[in-house]
Parts: structure tokens; C-alpha cells; sequence
């Protein structure tokens, strides 16, 4: 077996001998968190509680003395911060995955200095900028650092800065042309993250991580297509469209190959909302909601149903 879960451990024990102490033992092993596994939980939870809880520290401090404090006080202590971080993290004898930390929370930091410095000077720049500032002076530390939280921040800093760019410079992008941009972003950039460790031999990145991209990117497509489907077609939704519907492929073929039920499930239910879009689309009157409400219950029905199959396959 591939895994051992509590049902095979229960069926095997009413149909054999096996000792008490032996079915302890392989629960222990097998099923219960040992001391190990509780101490590295505990350890990381505590050090994901400390920073959080220091970098809210500051936001209220500012947020709470902020009239009274001269602005190169304001200034100074956030740079202070900001060097102090990346001088442990570089000179002091650690774990790495402290030091990274480490450079997570000065990331941060960054976007507040951003802030500060914005407030104290009026600088009258538009949000993008804010956010394009802050997305272009941590790149090097995410490239050197290479840590899955520090790209989450990346990652999710571009999509912000692109989404305030439209709202507030690109006026002739139309919405589409923004969510088939986004998407395309989106799915590069987890084309990059799945295909690049591989190429050079390097650790690849955390499941969560890989995940968070893909369901960013299938929500864009998702909410993209579906308000498309309300409006008079255009380019932009027809490449949406298309690209959308490749990812959506190589996302199945992909789940199949790795055995992953996170593709298999969320892509079909993108589709599952997208056809009820096109469905609603028709028609907006009560015997059509009535079939939307069927078509969604079934599909999602039959869906969970071939989870559980392909879940037992790969469990057997």
C-alpha cells in the first residue's frame, strides 16, 4: 500500500491476531504525530506567531503615536528596523529558515516605509506606484532568498500593482483585456515555478505554494470568462478563452500524472460556474434558474463521486 490509514489498520485487526502492542506501535508510526513531528509544528507556528505579532506591533505603534512623532523619527525607526533584519540575516550565525523570516518581515517593512515616507511628504503618486516601488526593491531578495512565503508576497504585490496600473493609467484596457493579462501572468509564472527547480536541480517549491498560484490563476480566468459571457465578445475574451481552455488541459493531464486531486476538482468546478454563466446568459427567468440550480447540484454530485474513485485508486 502506498499509505496506511486508520480503516486498513481496523480491518486488519478484526480479521487477524495482531497483537495490541503491535497495532500501537504501527499507529504511532504511521498515524499519530510523534514528539518530532508536534516540536518542528510548534516551533514553526511560534515563529510564524512572533513575527506576526511584531510586525502588528509596529503598525499600531505608528498608528497610535503617529501625530506625535516627528516625521525622521517616523522614518528612522522603520529604516532602522529594515537594517537591523537584514543584518542578522546575513551576518548571523542562524537557521535559514530564520534568516528567511527574517527578510520576510523586512519585506514588509518596506511596503510601510513606502507608506510613511508617502504620507509624511505628500508625494501625490498614484497607488501603482506605491506598489511598484515596493514589488522592485524586494526582488533581489526574493531571487537570493528563494523562500515560498517571500514569493507568495511577490507574487501577490504584482497582481496589485497591475490591477491599480489599469484602474488608474491603462484606461483604454478593458476588464477582459486585464483578467486574460492577469491570467497569463498568472500561468507563466506557475509554469516557472513548477518547471524551474526541476531544469536546475534545485528544491522544489511547497505544494501550498504551487497551489495558491494555480488557483489564482483559474480564478482570473474563471470570474474573466463569466463576465465575458454577459458582454458583446471581444479579442480579449476569445484569447481568455483559449488559453483558459489549454490550462485547463495540461492542469487535468498534469493531475493525473502527479495525483492530485486539487486540479482535478478545482479546474471542473471553474468549468462547472462558467457553463452556469453561459446557462444564465440564455436565459434569465425562473425555469432556468431552476435548471442552473440542477446542472450545478449534479455536476458537483458527480464530481465529489469521481474524487472518491480517483481517491481510492491511488490509495489501493
Amino acid at each position: 500500500m502506498a499509505k496506511i490509514d486508520r480503516e486498513d489498520i481496523q480491518i486488519v485487526c478484526n480479521h487477524s491476531n495482531w497483537s495490541e502492542v503491535g497495532v500501537r506501535k504501527t499507529l504511532e508510526g504511521q498515524i499519530y504525530s510523534g514528539v518530532v513531528s508536534w516540536q518542528r509544528f510548534l516551533k514553526f507556528l511560534l515563529l510564524a506567531l512572533g513575527v506576526s505579532f511584531t510586525a502588528a506591533g509596529i503598525l499600531f505603534f505608528f498608528a497610535y503615536n503617529w501625530a506625535e512623532l516627528h516625521k525622521f523619527v517616523k522614518l528612522g525607526i522603520i529604516e532602522a528596523l529594515i537594517a537591523l533584519l537584514i543584518l542578522i540575516a546575513v551576518f548571523a550565525k542562524t537557521k535559514p529558515l530564520i534568516k528567511k523570516v527574517l527578510i520576510l518581515a523586512a519585506s514588509i517593512l518596506v511596503g510601510v516605509l513606502y507608506a510613511v515616507f508617502g504620507q509624511v511628504y505628500q508625494t501625490g503618486a498614484d497607488a501603482y506606484d506605491f506598489f511598484l516601488g515596493w514589488t522592485l526593491f524586494i526582488t533581489i531578495w526574493v531571487l537570493f532568498f528563494n523562500f515560498a512565503a517571500l514569493w507568495a508576497l511577490f507574487v501577490a504585490l504584482l497582481n496589485v500593482t497591475f490591477i491599480l496600473y489599469a484602474e488608474q493609467l491603462a484606461y483604454e484596457w478593458s476588464e477582459l483585456f486585464l483578467f486574460c493579462l492577469l491570467f497569463g501572468m498568472n500561468s507563466l509564472l506557475l509554469l516557472g515555478f513548477i518547471l524551474i527547480p526541476k531544469i536546475f536541480k534545485m528544491t522544489p517549491f511547497p505544494i501550498w505554494f504551487i497551489q495558491l498560484v494555480a488557483l489564482t490563476a483559474i480564478a482570473f480566468s474563471t470570474i474573466g470568462i463569466s463576465s465575458g459571457i454577459f458582454e458583446k465578445p471581444e479579442p480579449s475574451f476569445w484569447a481568455l478563452f483559449i488559453m483558459a481552455s489549454i490550462f485547463y488541459g495540461v492542469g487535468i493531464w498534469y493531475g493525473l500524472k502527479t495525483k492530485s486531486l486539487f486540479y482535478l476538482s478545482i479546474i471542473p468546478f471553474s468549468v462547472i460556474i462558467i457553463l452556469s454563466a453561459a446557462l444564465l446568459n440564455l436565459s434569465g427567468e425562473a425555469g432556468m434558474l431552476f435548471a442552473i440550480g440542477i446542472f450545478i447540484v449534479t455536476s458537483i454530485t458527480l464530481l465529489i463521486k469521481m474524487l472518491l474513485n480517483y481517491q481510492k485508486k491511488w490509495a489501493s
